[in-house]
């Protein structure tokens, strides 16, 4: 008999104390659930042992990577049905975390066990990366970017589009094309830092180039571009000696502590940040203090999470931290603008970009469906999967304001107290 949806599907709503608000699609193809619901496909029975031995979030992924776990209909449906019983924690939402607790907790593990089949958990996907502790070291930090970066520019190019820029856009309207989107933050960020005609900028975490191929063209600059990643900087340099500006751009594979030439005028970093790490963010700062000149301004575009109760028992996300970002980590805003000025900064401007963030996932996420074959290819199916479900539950946290995404315009203040700022400085002259 073919039965193995409904058994789920209860013993499921049993874990949660809650009804669950998704179809499930078994192995021996039985249903159950809300119809029309989107479905979530339980591929095989080990897709239940993923499940069991690792409970939550990392458990789920790990079905998913393995391609033992698929959801049917809209992704992003499901991402936010799903949010609410993975995420939420709040004393009057059900999830994963309260499900311990209640009464029916036991035997609906014990049932769901003897569904699952051997009691043996099956090996994590080749593409989880887990460490015991995040270190940042500079040999640790070069080996999380190569993860992350060095998946192969091709792929890259898939997802990004030909603007090349991994960080969100800034969007004149919700129909804008990612492209002109891309190009706007840019300009942004340059109108930002008041760029001038052969002032000297370094651009942290340069990535493919884009910045640097924008600011030196647009407004005329002299770019260092530094990124730990060797095939972004392969990359980078093509891209900028194809638009002849090897006069005005260098790009080196450097780590931001040992940059020694300063000083610079200006310092962009977009989206490097989460990568820099809670105990090491002070030395960041203090680094890009000591080499910006005195008048210069940095902007720091960084994704911020939203403060916990207890920071001290703040966990790190399991599925980013061993499938996406391994040594990644995120703080809460005022947590960013408190150790740039405990570095010397005089913060000047701090602007939420929440909802572009959620706006450009999207995009990357329709860009990777239409092109998805030609992704596997060239990254192999789990780790396309890792991105695909990467970048859809990230634009769900961002639309559901779990975190967000900030742009910090600070200035390292001459000694005569002058900030250089002109008095209405959204106006960005």
């Amino acid at each position: 008999m073919a039965d193995a949806a409904p058994r789920l599907h209860a013993i499921v709503e049993q874990l949660l104390g809650a009804p669950l608000p998704m179809r499930i699609r078994a192995w021996d193809g039985s249903q159950a659930g809300p119809p029309g619901a989107p479905a979530l496909v339980v591929r095989n029975r080990r897709a239940l042992r993923r499940m069991v031995f690792k409970p939550g979030e990392l458990g789920l992924a790990r079905a998913w990577v393995a391609g033992d776990l698929e959801i049917e209909g809209d992704l992003f449906v499901a991402m936010d049905l799903l949010s609410g019983l993975v995420w939420e924690r709040g004393d009057d939402a059900p999830g994963l975390v309260r499900a311990l607790g209640d009464p029916g907790f036991r035997a609906a593990a014990l049932a769901l066990l003897k569904m699952a089949g051997p009691p043996l958990p099956p090996a994590p996907p080749r593409e989880e990366v887990r460490r015991t502790r995040h270190r940042h070291t500079r040999r640790t930090d070069r080996q999380a970017i190569s993860h992350h970066y060095d998946v192969g520019n091709d792929f890259y190019e898939i997802v990004l589009g030909p603007s090349m820029v991994y960080s969100c856009a800034y969007w004149p309207a919700p129909g804008a094309t990612l492209e002109q989107a891309q190009h706007d933050k840019l300009e942004l960020v340059c109108r930002k830092l008041a760029l001038k005609p052969d002032q000297r900028l370094l651009d942290v975490g340069c990535g493919w180039g884009s910045m640097a191929v924008h600011a030196a063209r647009e407004h005329g600059v002299r770019v260092v571009g530094i990124t730990l990643s060797q095939e972004q900087a392969a990359y980078a340099r093509k891209r900028v000696a194809d638009a002849g500006l090897t006069d005005r751009i260098e790009i080196r594979v450097q780590d931001y502590r040992d940059v020694t030439d300063g000083p610079y005028d200006a310092i962009s970093s977009i989206g490097m940040a989460e990568h820099v790490g809670a105990d090491k963010y002070l030395e960041y700062a203090s680094d890009l203090y000591g080499l910006l000149a005195p008048g210069g301004r940095l902007l720091n575009h960084q994704i911020a999470r939203r403060p916990e109760r207890d920071e001290a028992a703040y966990e790190l996300d399991g599925f980013i931290d061993a499938y996406v970002f391994p040594d990644g980590e995120l703080a809460p805003i005022g947590t960013t603008v408190t150790q740039l000025e405990r570095a010397g900064f005089e913060v000047r401007d701090v602007e939420s970009l929440r909802e572009h963030y959620a706006l450009t996932l999207r995009r990357w996420v329709a860009r990777l469906d239409d092109d998805w074959r030609r992704a596997v290819r060239l990254s192999g199916a789990g780790r396309a999967r890792v991105w695909r479900l990467y970048m859809a539950a990230c634009a769900v946290a961002f639309e559901r304001n779990r975190i967000g995404v900030n742009q910090v315009l600070a200035v390292r203040p001459p000694e005569s107290g002058e900030s250089g700022m002109p008095l209405r400085s959204r106006t960005w002259n």
